[in-house]
């Protein structure tokens, strides 16, 4: 019998890349899945894709607290605590300070932290007893990336987040740990307005910084969230695991 059999897992973000990833690993271990989109069209795909019927999709924006709370109820009507909260929703936007508006530095912010730390705590009174809290930060957070600046600053958040989290919550028996992977070829790339030319100049010069020669892939962060939610993570919080191929030596 899988470790995850009839476990209930929270995944924000988990209609495409690193999310849409870990939904299939843990329903392959047989979990049921909760995702969630911003968008109907992007869940319906992701539920083509995942093809199970202990999947739940939830069309929830989770930049503002009225999306949380719809993320909220869809977990209340289950009836089941959750096992494991993987907290994945994010967006990147990559760009110099001097052309950094205020409308991508809060878009980011209001997703990538606001999003992420009310999501945490409203969804406490519904974690089980031993559950797993995995944050995704990046390696971006402590490196000095340039065009990153908004967007690292909201990781950095991320990962201070995950630590006082690990510490506040120990008493509940609840583990928060951290996956920071490096560069991920997933559809982040798409998501920017970049050219064909511009997308593979990007991933050409992440290639190259990396030591291991490749980006990693999206099967690979799942992999590292699943192990960190096992029994044999049990004694791991606070934790920060680099999935970046070696490029986080390099900082």
């Amino acid at each position: 019998m899988s470790k995850f059999n009839n476990k209930t897992v929270v995944i924000t973000g988990g209609n495409s890349g690193m999310g849409l990833a870990t939904a299939k690993s843990f329903l392959a271990e047989g979990a049921h899945v909760i995702i969630t989109g911003r968008s109907q069209d992007n869940l319906d795909k992701a539920t083509a894709t995942l093809a199970s019927d202990k999947l739940t999709t939830v069309v929830s924006d989770l930049s503002g607290l009225a999306g949380i709370e719809t993320l909220v109820e869809a977990v209340k009507k289950t009836g089941r605590k959750v096992d494991t909260l993987f907290l994945n929703a994010g967006i990147a936007q990559f760009l110099p300070i001097e052309h950094t508006t205020e409308e991508a530095f809060d878009s980011m912010f209001n997703t990538n932290v606001k999003g992420l730390y009310f999501t945490l705590q409203k969804m406490l009174p519904y974690l089980s007893d031993g559950a797993s809290v995995i944050l995704n930060s990046s390696v971006v957070a402590t490196g000095a990336m340039a065009n990153a600046s908004a967007y690292a600053a909201t990781k950095a958040a991320v990962s201070s987040i995950g630590r006082i989290a690990a510490t506040e919550l120990a008493a509940k028996n609840i583990r928060v740990n951290i996956v920071s992977p490096g560069p991920i070829d997933t559809p982040i790339f798409d998501k920017g307005g970049y050219s064909d030319a511009e997308k593979q100049g990007m991933r050409d010069m992440l290639t190259a910084a990396v030591p291991l020669g490749r980006l990693g892939t999206s099967d690979e962060v799942a992999k590292a969230v699943v192990y960190l939610s096992s029994p044999e993570a049990a004694f791991i919080t606070g934790a920060e695991l680099l999935v970046d191929g070696g490029i986080g030596l390099r900082r």
